[in-house]
């Protein structure tokens, strides 16, 4: 070890992240002193890290990060993550960003100051990657003052701003291509006026627990959007048909628009949501590249409305991955299934069920003579703690039935996933 070079020490260091126990191998001797002050690019502070933390005052908080972060030459990568402290005082914070900021690449900072203090005019123009910020609020932007002019990475968890500083937000990083929004406490500058977030650059999108009326994503690279536990009136993205997943997780919408970005889809995953089938797969039928179909727990807006697997088929040529589960009515069995169409490159098979019964047995057959290139079925369900004595027979008539079945399938591999 006496011979690693310092350089390489700093690297090993770096992966041990916590500043706990950084400081603790930086005893070792005097060369790992100097890879810790010269040659450290990461450093965490996260009360997951040593239960200590939730037992030291703000101050002594205060005290122990700036110490250490001022022995530090050219750090890179910066996290605090503290649960327990309510609020630090502006001003050892304004000292560790104003330290940092010609070096830093990466901000993780999740804990409120006194006064409020304004993080992006600490950060803005400089060298600055990744930006996730919890827990803040965000006023007054000035994208010709708070330019990020490098940042790849924006995420925002439980942050109070507006929509107009939403969007100059986003305007001001003309690189980003990552953007999450978790839980922010939106504030409309007019509330009949919809909320509209544009990026040339912008190609991954999450965006979880939010409410507003009606929401425009103008970005014409975006490749993956995921919407989950959201609740909109309207939303609309407008691209250029570069899209390739497509993730709605229990979402309230009442208009859900695409456009012209449905062309290169290759996944679509769509979980707990209401639908309107015909208009649902209007939207996609055009996503000849479709690798991935999942609709799970999915409820038709019409009750006489059935997922038309022969459309599905059809459509998607190279699908290679179908999961399926909503409520099975004897319609769903008879007009989805009708037809002589194969799913020809169906290799995974994923169906479910929350109320079982013979059905779905039924079901299972249908699909099964319907791909014969398949490898792997994987059938989930929902059991209770308690069953009365006809649940059991059915749940054990459901067993021999599919037993009886595979047998005439040997080449597929059978897994069975209960809830």
């Amino acid at each position: 070890m006496e011979h690693l070079p310092v350089e390489v020490i700093g690297n090993i260091l770096s992966r041990l992240g916590a500043a706990r126990d950084i400081v603790i191998a930086s005893a070792t001797c005097r060369k790992w002193q100097e890879a810790w002050r010269n040659h450290l690019h990461t450093l965490t502070f996260n009360s997951n890290d040593w239960s200590l933390y939730h037992e030291f005052s703000r101050s002594r908080l205060e005290i122990l990060i700036t110490q250490t972060i001022f022995q530090i030459n050219g750090l890179q990568c910066l996290t605090i993550i503290l649960d327990d402290v309510d609020e630090f005082s502006a001003a050892p914070v304004i000292a560790w960003l104003m330290y940092t900021r010609e070096t830093l690449r990466q901000l993780h900072y999740n804990v409120r100051t006194t006064p409020n203090i304004n993080i992006l005019e600490k950060c803005g123009r400089q060298k600055l990657e990744v930006l996730a910020l919890s827990h803040n609020t965000i006023t007054g932007v000035e994208p010709s003052y708070q330019k990020f002019p490098c940042l790849l990475s924006l995420s925002l968890s439980y942050v109070s701003v507006s929509d107009l500083d939403l969007s100059l937000l986003l305007t001001a990083c003309p690189k980003v291509e990552v953007l999450t929004l978790v839980s922010l406490d939106i504030v409309m500058s007019d509330q009949q006026a919809p909320m509209v977030l544009s990026s040339n650059s912008l190609k991954d999108i999450y965006v979880e627990a939010i409410s507003v009326d009606k929401f425009i994503l103008e970005a014409d690279s975006l490749e993956k959007l995921h919407l989950k536990d959201c609740t909109l009136d309207v939303f609309e993205l407008v691209g250029k048909g570069m899209l390739r997943f497509l993730k709605i997780d229990d979402v309230s919408v009442i208009h859900l628009d695409i456009g012209e970005s449905a062309e290169n889809l290759e996944v679509v995953d769509v979980s707990n949501f209401t639908i309107m089938w015909a208009k649902f797969h209007h939207m996609i039928s055009r996503s000849s590249k479709l690798r991935k179909l999942r609709l799970w727990g999915v409820v038709f807006d019409d009750e006489d409305e059935v997922v038309d697997i022969e459309t599905i088929s059809s459509c998607f040529p190279l699908l290679r991955h179908l999961s399926l589960s909503y409520d099975l009515r004897e319609a769903a069995i008879h007009y989805g299934l009708l037809g002589s169409f194969v799913l020809e490159n169906v290799v995974v098979l994923e169906l479910g069920w929350t109320v079982i019964s013979e059905l779905f047995s039924h079901w299972v057959s249908g699909l099964l003579e319907r791909c014969p290139h398949l490898r792997k079925l994987v059938i989930h369900g929902v059991v209770s703690e308690t069953k009365t004595p006809e649940e059991c027979n059915m749940l054990a008539n459901f067993t021999s039935c599919i037993v009886r079945l595979m047998r005439k399938y040997l080449r597929v591999e059978v897994q069975f996933e209960y809830e």
